[in-house]
């Protein structure tokens, strides 16, 4: 590479090529207007988390450092949380405080979510936590009613009585199915502040479409107005996103309305890729130049969820193999980092100071923030072709020496050497497909534990009796995709089961019918045999394998508590998939209300099932081919089921 030295603003720089930059110049002032940064976060949802909770203590520690230390990884300024309803929010179902309406007398801190904030809030105490409901548990009459106002205030009891959160926002809103303002402003905010939490915000809609309209229900409804302390709506730049996108943009009357404006959720693609991770970075920027959006909440957090499952290897970082203790720092996290760990939330953007590189595309990009209290600045750069930026710094802004810390492909988040004003200026050319931070501030850190053990494959065979586990806990590897499945005494006081606890089918997020169930294993998994002893309480359980995503399941067994039976498998035709019925019948002489040991043996084509130890139906499936692999799981109807002594062999 030809490198050329010329003498701008009194200073040496190094160009590429001359004829290889654009060159823009940029005035820094500290009298420059601008919005107030609100930071960047993310957000655990839908089970994205799961499976990085059953890491060995050590490397969980380490990969939330990575999350959440500042000025280590990507020091993530908000985390946005779900309110868990026991129905599947887009990967897995989270299990939620109140199963019915008399627990919220005594709300109860059932799954991760509440010692997921406690461990950011432990390593940022000034991270901002959030939460926002995807699904509601069926006692709550509507999303918009009293009875949804009690179970946010029963959820913020729980933060605040088991973990000592004191939350700071709240989402009064529907994920994607939008709010209602008239809720928010009568209900909603007196009951909040009828319960202590007078000092919680709100933010509305967290909508996916009909974006920024909820300005125009705020000119017809001024007191709604007054209760919303932000607007946030998903997917500014698309879905995906598409980076020269404008149409979800924020409209003139959203940014007129001087109300702060967010990003809610943001990114569905994974961190791992350069390409992808740089989109994001490009979004960061993009998002605050074109909708002066302040605020931006990557979904998800990280990729924490069996590979086979929806949205697998999404996310900042990889954490998915709990066995093996195997995790990844991805690059989305370093480009994260170049805006959280140069700009705190509180500092001020400068506008004039803020734009795109080519008018042309948001590929090229800059935004600059400073420090109201000390004059320190930030400049994050985009940078997909080469630049050469000219720099003047004015007004009460540091003039101190400026830090340089680059990203490309084959390397993140590496300090450079640093640059030195003369005239109160600097000349600095940038590479293109790279991102820079230059800033006045110092501390920064990529940060850094030892490498982790290598990736592997869940271990088979595998078994659990759950007499590791107290009462009320979720099994190490269960992911529960419907309904909600922990860990209970037995009735015949032989030890600990598992069983399905939610009672009704609640109000789901999406579209998702079928039957409470939990996965567990590997995607690539074909021919085993899974094996547990099964309590029918009313209604049905079984178990299967080879798993799908979605509510059609895999090849399963079902057992009724009067000892009928059915075997099924998803089918395929056309592209749509449906359930294929492939036998059913009933037990001779079977026992009601007591323990029955269920297996399932696949092989290629075949399905042989037995039931204490009897064989009950031996099928065959031609369809074989179209779902010959996929993790095993464990299927209830929405009854106090109980599973034990869960077992897969080869």
């Amino acid at each position: 590479m030809i490198h050329k030295y010329v003498r701008l603003f009194g200073i040496p720089a190094i160009l590429l090529a001359p004829s290889a930059f654009a060159q823009t110049k940029i005035m820094l002032d500290d009298a420059d207007s601008g919005r107030v940064f609100e930071g960047i976060g993310a957000i655990s949802q839908g089970g994205t988390s799961r499976n990085m909770v059953d890491y060995p203590a050590k490397l969980k520690s380490e990969i939330l450092d990575y999350m959440f230390k500042p000025k280590f990884g990507a020091n993530l300024q908000h985390f946005k949380v779900e309110i868990g309803g026991g129905e599947n929010g887009t990967c897995g179902s989270e299990p939620t405080h109140a199963l019915t309406r008399e627990e919220l007398a005594n709300p109860v801190p059932r799954g991760f979510e509440f010692w997921l904030m406690a461990e950011a809030r432990k390593r940022n105490p000034k991270v901002m936590l959030d939460c926002l409901p995807w699904s509601y548990p069926y006692w709550v009459s509507s999303p918009f009613s009293q009875d949804s106002a009690d179970w946010y205030v029963a959820f913020l009891d729980v933060a605040q009585k088991h973990y000592g959160l004191k939350m700071d926002w709240v989402a009064a809103a529907w994920n994607e199915h939008g709010t209602d303002l008239n809720w928010i402003a009568k209900t909603l905010r007196p009951t909040l502040d009828a319960h202590g939490y007078a000092d919680v915000k709100l933010q509305a809609p967290d909508e996916d479409n009909k974006s920024w309209l909820i300005f125009d229900e705020m000119e017809k409804n001024p007191s709604a107005n007054k209760v919303l302390q932000a607007v946030g709506y998903h997917y500014p730049s698309g879905w995906g996103p598409q980076l020269e996108l404008e149409a979800k943009h924020a409209s003139d009357k959203a940014i007129a309305s001087g109300m702060p404006l967010w990003s809610s959720e943001e990114f569905t693609y994974s961190g791992k890729t350069w390409e992808k991770s740089m989109l994001l970075a490009q979004c960061y920027n993009k998002n605050y130049i074109r909708s002066r959006i302040t605020k931006t909440e990557v979904w998800c957090m990280l990729s924490g969820i069996y590979p086979g499952i929806g949205y697998s290897g999404v996310g900042l970082m990889e954490a998915q193999t709990p066995w093996s203790g195997f995790y990844e720092v991805w690059p989305a996290t370093w480009l994260t980092a170049h805006t959280t760990q140069f700009a705190d939330p509180g500092w001020h953007y400068m506008d004039k100071a803020c734009a795109k590189i080519d008018p042309a595309t948001w590929g090229g990009s800059y935004v600059t923030l400073r420090d109201p209290k000390t004059g320190d600045w930030s400049m994050i750069v985009c940078a997909d072709k080469p630049v050469t930026l000219d720099v003047k710094v004015a007004g009460k802004l540091a003039k101190g020496d400026v830090h340089v810390w680059k990203s490309n492909e084959k390397i993140q988040f590496v300090e450079e050497k640093p640059l030195h004003l003369a005239n109160s200026a600097f000349t600095v050319s940038l590479e293109g497909n790279s991102v820079y931070t230059l800033s006045t501030t110092t501390g920064q850190k990529k940060g850094a534990h030892p490498a982790p053990p290598p990736s592997a494959d869940f271990p088979l065979p595998y078994k659990d009796d759950f007499e590791s586990y107290a009462a009320g806990m979720i099994p190490k590897y269960l992911c529960d995709q419907k309904g909600s499945f922990e860990t209970t005494n037995r009735s015949d006081e032989k030890g600990i089961c598992l069983k399905q606890i939610v009672p009704k089918e609640g109000i789901p997020w999406g579209g998702r019918a079928g039957f409470p169930n939990t996965v567990f294993g590997d995607k690539l998994w074909t021919d085993y045999t899974i094996q547990a002893d099964v309590l029918i309480a009313a209604g049905k359980a079984g178990i299967g394998g080879r798993y799908t995503y979605g509510q059609f399941l895999g090849w399963d067994f079902a057992l009724t508590a009067d000892g009928s039976w059915s075997v099924q498998v998803p089918f395929v035709a056309d592209g749509h998939e449906s359930v294929k019925p492939l036998g059913n019948g009933k037990i001779d002489g079977f026992t009601p209300g007591k323990w029955h040991h269920l297996a399932v043996s696949l092989k290629g084509e075949d399905m042989l099932v037995t039931v204490d130890g009897k064989e009950v139906t031996r099928v065959k499936y031609e369809g074989y081919a179209k779902r010959k692999n996929g993790l095993a799981y464990l299927l209830s109807s929405y009854d106090p089921n109980c599973f034990d002594n869960l077992s897969v062999t080869p």
